[in-house]
């Protein structure tokens, strides 16, 4: 069974905006899912269908097997929702928040425990949550979304507002969510925090899945393969480059020159090619393409938009 399963997903608002646009997605249980995409490509609208805040134009959503528009109970009682858009009870102590989503779901949480895990701690939880900076906040929405070990996690921009530490522990819960079963659906702009949980990765544009895939898939696909940067003892003369069809881009910067490899072959014919120019390798290194990169390439390339969704 999907955790997560769309169908010809649309939703317009008016005549004029086409917010998600025929999307077809499946999330499998136990993966971490990152759903990407920049400003007003419809994510925070298609989370928001999945959880039935938002109906759509046309089209089907399932969540764990459950339809999302007329089995919303059902979802809500198994899920945990981090959203981009939340509120607090000001005069409510974390821990009042945390025992009333406890009670309300019937579950048998510690809040102690739960306000550890975030890392906010009992002095934290007895304090009023109006008295939270947005840091702590955030940590408190995450604690509620954990309460009863849910099937599947939603969490939308869950490093807003977070120091380096706080990501680290978003990070964390990811990873263990996953490790017992469970899974996790996530939006982010921090792209290097879904590059290190992420085992695959939508990209969204104009309403639409441009791309899906596991990391290296992505760069497979757009043929980015990996970077090789030589530095010399002089500079080079012109390296030919002509007879290896695996080498995609060449660039020279004074001593160094950059090749992109389509194969790892490829990277140990351009060493050859650069010696054979009688310069000395000085050093060298090779990286692959980041998911920011492939990220800019797949939205770029199909024209990105801004907007509020």
């Amino acid at each position: 069974m999907a955790a997560i399963e769309t169908s010809g997903l649309t939703k317009r608002y008016g005549s004029d905006v086409l917010a998600v646009d025929d999307l077809d997605l499946t999330v499998e249980e136990g993966e971490i899912f990152g759903f990407l995409g920049p400003n007003g490509a419809g994510k925070s609208t298609t989370i928001d269908m999945l959880l039935d805040y938002v109906r759509p134009t046309a089209g089907s959503a399932t969540v764990l097997g459950f339809d999302a528009q007329s089995e919303t109970e059902s979802i809500h009682e198994r899920i945990g929702i981090l959203p981009d858009d939340y509120g607090l009870y000001g005069r409510l102590s974390g821990r009042e928040h945390l025992e009333y989503a406890i009670d309300l779901k019937g579950a048998d949480d510690d809040p102690d425990e739960l306000l550890d895990r975030v890392g906010l701690g009992a002095d934290a939880g007895a304090r009023p949550a109006g008295d939270y900076s947005t840091g702590m906040a955030q940590r408190l929405v995450l604690a509620v979304a954990l309460v009863g070990s849910p099937e599947l996690l939603i969490l939308d921009e869950p490093s807003s507002g977070l120091d380096p530490n706080g990501v680290g522990m978003v990070r964390d819960i990811a990873r263990e969510t996953a490790a017992r079963g469970g899974t996790v659906f996530f939006s982010s702009h921090i792209l290097p925090q879904v590059e290190a949980v992420a085992d695959r990765v939508a990209i969204l544009n104009q309403g639409g899945v441009v791309a899906v895939d596991s990391i290296d898939g992505l760069r497979d696909s757009l043929g980015t393969g990996t970077t090789l940067s030589v530095t010399l003892d002089e500079v080079p003369e012109d390296v030919a480059f002509d007879d290896l069809a695996d080498v995609s881009a060449v660039t020279t910067d004074g001593r160094t020159v950059t090749v992109t490899c389509r194969t790892p072959e490829a990277k140990l014919e351009a060493l050859d090619a650069i010696r054979e120019t009688g310069a000395a390798v000085l050093d060298f290194s090779t990286s692959e393409a980041s998911l920011e990169e492939l990220f800019q390439a797949y939205t770029v390339r199909d024209g990105a938009g801004e907007g509020s969704r």
